[in-house]
C-alpha cells in the first residue's frame, strides 16, 4: 500500500485521495502523533485530510470510540491481526483508493455467491452428522498421538523462538558460574551472556529444567541505582524521566498494544533492567497472566507479588487487573523521583509509608521536597517532577476506578495538559476492603511490606 503524505510524495491534496480502513490494526509508534480527545472520528478525518504531513488517523479511545490520534510521517511498527485491535485509516492517493474500492466490490460479490452455496452445505452437513461424530473421535485420537510425536521432535522444527541445547547454555554461562549470575528472581536465577538489544533469544528444555535465553542488559536493574546515594548520582533528572516514560510505554504495550493483554503482577525496580544507554526494559514475567479481549478483572486464591507494590484489592481480595499494574507503576514513579523505597520510615512519622509521606507533602504544597538530591542538576525540571509526583499519586488511588489507564498515564506524562487532583491515596493499610471475617491484625499482617516476591500467600 502506497501512503500519501509520506516524505517525497507529490500527490498530497490531489483530487480523489482518501483513506483506506485497516481493520484489527496495531496503531503504529505514536512518537510523531498528535492527540485530541475532544473530537470524533469524522472531525479527525477532516483534520488529517487538510494536513499533507498526516498519513493516518484512528480513535484515541478504542473502547468508547472517542478522541482522535493523527499520525505523521512513516507508519512505524504497524501490523494487522485477526481480531482484537482497532481500525486504522491510512491515507492513499486516488489510484490506490480506486483499486481498494474495486476489490471491496469483488469481495462483496463473492460473499453473496458463498451464501447461496451455504444452503446446500447445510443440507449435506445434516446427512453426514452422525458419520462426522465417529470420524471426529478418530481424528482426536490421532492428533494426540501426533502431538506426542511432535514434542519428541521439538528441536528439529523451525520456530520463531530458537531452541538451544543445554551444552550451549553451559558454555555461555560458564557452567552456571556465580561470576555470571546477575540475580535471583521468584522463579529462578538470571545469568548474563552477551550485550545487545533486549529480546528473547530462545529457550532450552533439558529434562525437567526449562530455561529462557534473553539478551544481556549491562546496566543491571533500576534498584541498583536509585536506592544508592553514590550510584544514584549517575541518574540525573532527564535520565530518570526517560526511564519513567519508558516503563509507562512498556506497560501500555502489555495492556493494550500486545496481541494478548498481559498483566505483569510484579512490577518493581529490580524487575526493570537497563540497557547500555539506560533504556528501561520490563522483565521477569513469571507471575504474569494473560487476559481475554473483553476480560477486565480476575481473582486468585494465591496472592503472588511483592509487598509494597501490590494494589490494595489484590493484597486483600486477590483481585487483579490492569489497574493493579498501574498501582505498582505509581509506586515506581514515586521511588524514582525520591530515591527512597516504598517501605522507607520517616523521622517525622515512622508509621508512614512513602505514599503517605508524599501525600502529606502534597497537601502542604511542598511535594518537591521529596526529590532525590541527585536530580538537582542541569537537566532538572520542577514542572516535569511535579507532573510525575501527581501522576504517581493518581496511580496509587485506593479504588481501581480512580486510577488512570496506562494510555492516560502516557498522555499525561507527555503533554502539558491540566491533570486531575488526586484524592487521598491508599496508604497500603486499606480501609474500604474490610472483610467481616478478618480482624484488623489479620489485615495488617497480610499487607506488611518488604521487597521480596511472595508466591504462596493465601488471599483473605
Amino acid at each position: 500500500m502506497r501512503q500519501v503524505g509520506a516524505p517525497g510524495d507529490s500527490t498530497c491534496n490531489s483530487d480523489g485521495e482518501g483513506f483506506v480502513k485497516l481493520e484489527n490494526a496495531k496503531v503504529p509508534d505514536t512518537v510523531t502523533g498528535r492527540l485530541n480527545v475532544g473530537v470524533d472520528l469524522d472531525a479527525c478525518r477532516a483534520e488529517c485530510l487538510k494536513n499533507c504531513s498526516c498519513t493516518a488517523y484512528a480513535n484515541a479511545n478504542v473502547t468508547n470510540g472517542i478522541g482522535c490520534v493523527t499520525l505523521y510521517g512513516d507508519l512505524i511498527d504497524t501490523r494487522v491481526f485477526t481480531d482484537g485491535r482497532q481500525d486504522l485509516f491510512v491515507r492513499v492517493d486516488a489510484i490506490e483508493l480506486g483499486e481498494y474500492m474495486r476489490k471491496s466490490e469483488e469481495q462483496s460479490g463473492e460473499k453473496k455467491k458463498k451464501e447461496k452455496k451455504g444452503v446446500l452445505v447445510i443440507a449435506l452437513t445434516s446427512v453426514g452428522a452422525a458419520a462426522a461424530v465417529v470420524l471426529g473421535v478418530s481424528v482426536v485420537c490421532w492428533l494426540l498421538k501426533w502431538r506426542r510425536k511432535e514434542n519428541k521432535n521439538l528441536y528439529e522444527k523451525d520456530s520463531s523462538v530458537s531452541i538451544f541445547v543445554v551444552n550451549d547454555i553451559f558454555a555461555a554461562t560458564g557452567n552456571f558460574s556465580l561470576a555470571n549470575k546477575i540475580g535471583q528472581g521468584g522463579f529462578g536465577s538470571v545469568y548474563k551472556v552477551r550485550k545487545n538489544l533486549a529480546r528473547l533469544f530462545g529457550c532450552c528444555i533439558h529434562g525437567e529444567e526449562k530455561m529462557l535465553v534473553y539478551e544481556y542488559l549491562p546496566n543491571k536493574s533500576l534498584d541498583f541505582f536509585i536506592f544508592d546515594k553514590t550510584k544514584g548520582s549517575l541518574l540525573n533528572w532527564k535520565t530518570r524521566f526517560d526511564i519513567v516514560i519508558g516503563i509507562a510505554r512498556g506497560l501500555l504495550y502489555l495492556h493494550r498494544d500486545s496481541r494478548l493483554k498481559i498483566i505483569h503482577r510484579d512490577l518493581k525496580p529490580s524487575n526493570i533492567l537497563l540497557d547500555a544507554t539506560m533504556n528501561p526494559k520490563i522483565s521477569d514475567f513469571g507471575m504474569a497472566r494473560l487476559f481475554g479481549e473483553d476480560q477486565t478483572e480476575a481473582n486468585t486464591n494465591r496472592v503472588m507479588g511483592t509487598y509494597g507494590y501490590m494494589s490494595p484489592e489484590y493484597a486483600i481480595k486477590g483481585l487483579y487487573s490492569t489497574k493493579s499494574d498501574v498501582f505498582s507503576f505509581g509506586i515506581l514513579v514515586l521511588e524514582i523521583v525520591s530515591g527512597m523505597r516504598s517501605n522507607h520510615c520517616y523521622k517525622e512519622n515512622p508509621s508512614l509509608s512513602l505514599i503517605g509521606h508524599v501525600w502529606d507533602l502534597w497537601r502542604a504544597g511542598r511535594a518537591l521536597e521529596i526529590a532525590d538530591s541527585s536530580t538537582m542538576g542541569e537537566s532538572y525540571s520542577a514542572d516535569q517532577m511535579m507532573r510525575c509526583i501527581q501522576v504517581g499519586l493518581l496511580c496509587v488511588q485506593e479504588s481501581p476506578t480512580d486510577r488512570p489507564t496506562m494510555s492516560n498515564v502516557v498522555s499525561m506524562l507527555g503533554n502539558a495538559t491540566t491533570l486531575p487532583s488526586p484524592k487521598e491515596p491508599a496508604f497500603i493499610l486499606v480501609r474500604q476492603y474490610d472483610d467481616a471475617d478478618s480482624s484488623a491484625d489479620d489485615r495488617l499482617a497480610v499487607i506488611s511490606i518488604n521487597h521480596v516476591s511472595i508466591t504462596t500467600m493465601e488471599a483473605r
